[in-house]
């Protein structure tokens, strides 16, 4: 899907200019009374196309990590299922229109589709685009529920994982080099 959603955004980019990172920041947060698990994912892909608003973000899911080994292995293995599911993806399509060529900070959302473990749902997350010379920040705060993409808790460990995950991302995207 995400191969296909490139070669969209590759196919336009004739037109204008795309922005990109291969070091976009994903980070999820989980509280419970017993525990609290926190992770960060520095690894993240992210093409914009401004001509058209189109987003394209790939997470590899192993990238993600935890002060804990053990909690990294249990999210791997029992929960995200990595070796089934090594990829969470977003494609769509920031819906505000945006001056790229003045600098300022302006409240957009993306509507699309968020694949994770499997499960594809439909999405409208908000965020913040900060335009400063050839460089786009993007950020967004958003919560998963688990049971949206049937990520299954052992009712062993219940109580020390949130049923909604918050999630934070921070892209800081700059012109593809061609």
């Amino acid at each position: 899907m995400l191969v296909l959603m490139v070669s969209q955004l590759l196919a336009i980019a004739c037109y204008g200019q795309l922005y990109m990172t291969k070091a976009g920041e994903t980070s999820f947060f989980s509280e419970t009374p017993l525990e609290n698990i926190a992770a960060v994912n520095k690894q993240v892909l992210v093409i914009l196309n401004p001509a058209n608003g189109q987003i394209a973000v790939k997470m590899q899911q192993r990238a993600f990590h935890f002060p804990n080994k053990l909690m990294e292995e249990h999210f791997n293995e029992n929960y995200m299922e990595t070796e089934k599911y090594p990829a969470a993806v977003f494609t769509g399509k920031i819906m505000e229109p945006v001056d790229y060529s003045k600098d300022g900070t302006y409240p957009v959302h993306a509507d699309g589709v968020l694949d994770m473990h499997g499960i594809k749902q439909n999405r409208s997350l908000k965020g913040q685009m900060l335009i400063s010379g050839r460089q786009i920040t993007l950020t967004s705060d958003f919560n998963v529920k688990l049971a949206d993409h049937k990520i299954q808790v052992p009712s062993l460990v219940i109580t020390k994982i949130a049923e909604v995950i918050a999630v934070k991302n921070k892209f800081v995207l700059v012109p593809k080099k061609p």
